[in-house]
């Protein structure tokens, strides 16, 4: 009976692993890294069946949010009006929630933030710099947050990109303004709990993660001059590190592992990794690196080793995330959203070029299993995938587009 009990919980295990939500930016724990498993590795001739198609969305660079049965999305009107949509795993478009105005910035229009859905409530941040609760049950917008007006934060240059983390009763967010760098909101009210006043800073689209150190959870994120280390309950900054990027723009979250917080930033600006201290209090730079010099397509951390594209010398890269050290560099993939699952790398290509490749996570060398062209979608392809219950999920302008990745889909 016992061994029947052990089999019985690691199937339901199993299970649970292989068809996982993704309530948030870069997967369950903002890492890029989606706990899939019994996924194609390899795609046939012209990629992986395409499932569905939702077109119709509008303009926007959000990714998809899947959490307890749903699709959440964000997209906006012709006149850049912010719209939630909540679909079901079918595709169907099952709520439409207006919430406000949208980013006009000309470059990229609409919004930007991903969703981060918990208990039932979707927060979300516009381009304008407004914090949204939405109730995704009722349709209602519980409370909202101007940043702008609230702690007098200026618009960032391509206003603001940043997903909120939600985290306890908090949501976390960057208003980069003088005396609130970074804040902490009451999920349930909006009402400010904690900022961060120094160090003098900019936002920077840097969405916050949360990781574990030795027992002790950290709040990390990139500013316009700073990688920092916060106390996630109090608001206390541990550490904060200089690294200056060209426009201010860090954009690809910290990933911890190791004992190691790794950051990096596009152009001359480059990353390192960052040695904390046993509880955490102190930083130490361990080792710096320009080869992978990633600006907003995401970082990916997988059995040791970092994977992620460059811009300035638009090439795929393979980092050791211990030493720093190159293993390997191809320019057979370009530029492009790069996130993990079950062992393989799925990098999405853009701005222009809306190509998917499937790639082994291994510091070997480079090996590509699959490819296959995004031809739904309009505008840039600038959206990172996602994937959860089986599906790669592609977001391409007004249209989200899922393929069947599971080994077992019929």
């Amino acid at each position: 009976m016992r061994h029947l009990t052990l089999f019985l919980a690691a199937a339901l295990a199993a299970l649970s692993a292989a068809a996982a939500d993704s309530p948030q930016f870069r997967g369950p724990h903002r890492t890029g890294v989606f706990p899939e498993t019994g996924l194609l590795t390899v795609w046939p001739e012209g990629g992986p069946e395409k499932a569905w198609v939702v077109p119709g969305l509008g303009r926007g660079y959000s990714s998809a949010a899947v959490a307890d049965g749903k699709i959440y999305v964000t997209g906006a009107d012709g006149a850049l009006g912010g719209r939630l949509f909540v679909l079901g795993l079918d595709g169907s478009v099952e709520r439409t929630l207006p919430y406000g105005p949208e980013a006009d910035e000309e470059q990229a229009p609409g919004p930007r933030a991903t969703p981060t859905v918990d208990g039932g409530r979707a927060f979300l941040l516009s381009g304008p710099g407004v914090v949204y609760c939405l109730d995704v049950r009722s349709g209602e917008k519980v409370w909202e947050a101007d940043l702008t007006v609230r702690f007098g934060a200026p618009l960032p240059m391509f206003q603001f990109a940043e997903s909120p983390l939600v985290n306890g009763g908090l949501v976390y967010c960057t208003p980069g303004a003088p005396g609130a760098l970074l804040a902490a909101l009451d999920k349930d009210t909006g009402a400010t709990v904690w900022t961060l006043g120094e160090p003098q800073d900019t936002a920077s689209y840097c969405s916050p993660v949360l990781f574990t150190h030795n027992g002790r959870s950290i709040l990390s994120t990139a500013t316009g001059g700073h990688i920092l280390g916060v106390e996630p309950a109090s608001g206390t900054l541990l550490w904060a590190f200089g690294h200056k990027a060209r426009l201010d723009t860090h954009v690809t979250p910290p990933l911890y592992g190791q004992g190691l917080v790794y950051y990096v930033s596009g152009e001359d600006a480059g990353g390192g990794a960052l040695e904390l201290s046993p509880d955490g209090g102190v930083i130490v730079p361990k080792w710096a690196d320009k080869t992978l010099d990633c600006l907003h397509t995401g970082v990916v951390l997988v059995n040791g080793h970092l994977y992620g594209t460059g811009f300035r010398v638009r090439k795929l890269v393979c980092l050791e995330l211990a030493t720093g050290k190159v293993m390997w560099a191809t320019k057979e993939v370009g530029e492009g959203a790069t996130v993990a699952a079950d062992g393989m790398l799925y990098v999405y290509e853009g701005p222009k070029k809306g190509v998917v490749s499937l790639v082994k996570a291994d510091p070997s060398g480079f090996v590509r299993t699959g490819q296959f062209a995004v031809t739904d979608g309009t505008d840039q392809h600038w959206a990172h995938p996602t994937i959860a219950n089986g599906h790669l999920y592609i977001r391409h302008g007004d249209a989200l587009v899922a393929y069947r990745v599971s080994a077992g889909a019929k």
